[in-house]
């Protein structure tokens, strides 16, 4: 038999379709079967039902994810694009507010 230490998951394909290739699905695989840490209660019980689906196993959330991870680049980047649009938002509703009261003390 074969070994298989190096290509784990992988191993199934035997010699077939290239060393890198079974590299990649095998790191994709462990990372996609991996508890992750859930949004909600911050435990790391987080696991995938589906492509896509993800089940915390503590608190019960189901969250849509990505298909081997549950947040995926683009994701991230939406959500510090709303982030920083929240803060700006805030900071031009303090300057209106900082605009009245000076208009109010002045009168």
């Amino acid at each position: 038999m074969a070994r298989t230490k190096k290509i784990k998951s992988a191993a199934r394909f035997g010699a077939r379709y290239g060393k890198k290739i079974r590299h990649l699905v095998a790191e994709i695989e462990s990372s996609s079967r991996a508890k992750h840490v859930c949004p909600q209660c911050k435990a790391r019980r987080l696991k995938r039902v589906a492509a896509g689906i993800w089940e915390c196993r503590k608190c019960g959330t189901k969250v849509a994810g990505g298909a081997y991870a549950p947040s995926t680049t683009a994701g991230k980047i939406l959500m510090k694009v709303e982030r920083l649009a929240k803060i700006s938002e805030a900071e031009k509703v303090k300057e209106e507010l900082v605009d009245l009261l000076e208009k109010k003390a002045e009168e």
